[in-house]
């Protein structure tokens, strides 16, 4: 459907550019378009990335009252096997302490094919905390239907969720999947007050404007799972926002502008939303399909949340595994990170974190056939041909998080590249001249300091290859990298984007087995300055105990 130029004029009505008014006509005015003002402040959705957070993978032996291979295999009863998959995408397995063994063959590269189970709460935990090191902000967990056989097990779920986000240092929030969800109209309510409420106390609970955040998904699609009138769905968002929520719908892509995907007659329930989150999965699976989607839905769906007050968060998506090519090794999620920038959108919601069976997955995946069972048939993130770290797809979330925020320009290239150079290395510093271990203080806001008896999130680093020789250390605590800050006069602190000079550093492994680093930034020696009880800097023409260092690789 064409853009009408009441939706045209409409722009202008809430503040909008010309820029944008152009842009909703289908005339190209630029790569930056600057989006008018968010409805709602930041918070923890607004100016925000969001990842939907399933969670709901069990396998048999695991302890949870589903007891069986839950979403793993069609029947869950049995173990997953090639004539018994549900799934498009094999996890990288190599950090989970738990594994179960599946009915598949080992291997390509050897080793069992195992899955893990996100009953168990490391795993969960180790979701989160990538999460946190890759800047997703807050975590959507996925609720549906709680009353039948699955019930127990999405409950303690939300608890596993609770703990992991109170840990990591990540939000979540309820988002309820109504799909199905024959007596929704009540039960919702039912389920929010004896249960999910409870979970506000958090202090991860997301909050926006004040208020907890839950989330609806399903209301004004036009299918027979998703049948309720539009009154019964505006009793539901109002029933939520009289008990002090801020409600977000996740809603059809054709919403505003009209489509057979939508229902009509819903324009009063998409006004009591406080955010629009619109879907995408199905919808699109090439960059050419962003771009006439940025054209066609977002710009004149901001400017009607613009002139509602509304604020919107539409779907971004890596693509599907199973696919040949629509991942395009990171070019289709890049194309929509930058038409939702450029669009000037008040979130970004991820589709999926985990979603194995859908193959939309951005959590670490097999990267290449050596990781996925030798008698599967399923594809790895090279499936293009080109090589992809299993981490690829959470680092260039963090990258589109980073242009969100304006943290880096808007850029219609991706910045991260599918492999680091050289690959990385997971490390910690532990000072001589203390004993103790390197921290990216104050979550990597305060300079780097040897004070430390444990390795925890911020105590790690990634060592990156930079080239040349030459190494970059990304900080755990928040994904930037360290800084040689004021070309080495400035004390260490991990507040960079991007490797430059300044970021660049030689390891120099000494005669004890200890490390020392040389600053390209002004080629001295960093030190932990007074014994590590200041921060550390590079300033040192030798080196001596202050400037020796043990690498623990984790």
């Amino acid at each position: 459907m064409g853009i009408s130029r009441r939706a045209f004029i409409r722009g202008f009505a809430a503040g909008g550019s010309a820029a944008v008014g152009l842009a909703a006509l289908g005339i190209d005015a630029g790569p930056a378009v600057a989006g008018p003002a968010a409805a709602s402040p930041a918070g923890d959705v607004v100016g925000k990335i969001t990842v939907g957070y399933q969670g709901w993978f069990a396998c048999t032996g695991d302890g949870a009252p589903i007891n069986g291979w839950w979403h793993w295999s069609q029947n869950w009863s049995q173990a997953p096997s090639p004539s018994n998959n549900n799934i498009k995408a094999w996890p990288d397995m190599r950090e989970y302490a738990k594994a179960y063994p599946t009915a598949y063959a080992n291997l390509n590269g050897g080793g069992a094919a195992t899955l893990f189970s996100s009953y168990d709460q490391q795993t969960v935990d180790t979701h989160f905390g990538w999460m946190k090191r890759y800047g997703c902000d807050t975590a959507a967990l996925q609720r549906f239907n709680p009353n039948g056989g699955e019930g127990a097990t999405r409950d303690a779920m939300a608890q596993k969720v609770r703990s992991a986000a109170e840990s990591q240092g990540v939000k979540f929030y309820i988002m309820y999947d109504v799909t199905g969800w024959t007596n929704m109209q009540s039960e919702i309510k039912t389920d929010w007050t004896n249960k999910m409420s409870a979970y506000t106390a958090s202090s991860a609970y997301a909050r926006q404007n004040g208020k907890p955040v839950v989330c609806v998904w399903g209301f004004g699609f036009n299918d027979s799972n998703h049948p309720w009138s539009a009154s019964a769905c505006l009793d539901v968002v109002n029933w939520f926002k009289g008990q002090g929520c801020y409600v977000i719908g996740g809603v059809p892509r054709e919403w505003h502008v009209g489509g057979s995907g939508g229902r009509s007659g819903y324009d009063g329930v998409y006004l009591a939303m406080n955010m629009i989150s619109p879907w995408m999965v199905g919808a699109i699976g090439s960059a050419a399909d962003s771009d006439n989607a940025y054209s066609t839905y977002t710009v004149p769906d901001q400017a009607y949340c613009n002139a509602n007050g509304i604020d919107y968060q539409p779907c971004v998506l890596p693509g599907d595994v199973s696919v040949p090519n629509q991942r395009a090794h990171g070019d289709f999620m890049w194309r929509q990170f930058y038409n939702m920038v450029r669009a000037g959108v008040q979130g970004i919601y991820i589709s999926m974190f985990d979603e194995y069976g859908e193959g939309n997955q951005i959590a670490k995946t097999a990267e290449n056939a050596a990781m996925v069972p030798s008698d599967s048939g399923l594809r790895a993130l090279d499936e293009d041909g080109t090589a992809c770290s299993s981490d690829y797809y959470l680092r260039l979330t963090g990258d589109g998080g980073r242009m969100l925020k304006g943290q880096i320009a808007l850029t219609a290239t991706r910045p991260t590249q599918p492999v680091v150079t050289g690959g990385t290395q997971v490390i910690s510093l532990r000072s001589r001249a203390n004993s103790d271990y390197v921290t990216a203080e104050n979550a990597g806001a305060s300079a780097l300091i040897a004070n430390r008896t444990a390795i925890g999130t911020w105590e790690q680093f990634d060592l990156v290859d930079a080239g040349g020789g030459a190494n970059a250390l990304r900080a755990h605590a928040n994904n930037q990298y360290v800084c040689a800050d004021n070309a080495g006069a400035s004390p260490l602190i991990a507040n960079r984007t991007a490797i430059g000079q300044w970021e660049s550093f030689r390891l120099i492994h000494n005669a004890n087995g200890t490390v020392s680093l040389l600053a390209l930034a002004n080629n001295m020696y960093v030190t932990a300055e007074n014994a590590g009880a200041s921060a550390l800097i590079a300033n040192r023409t030798a080196i001596g105990q202050w400037e020796q260092f043990d690498l623990v690789v984790s």
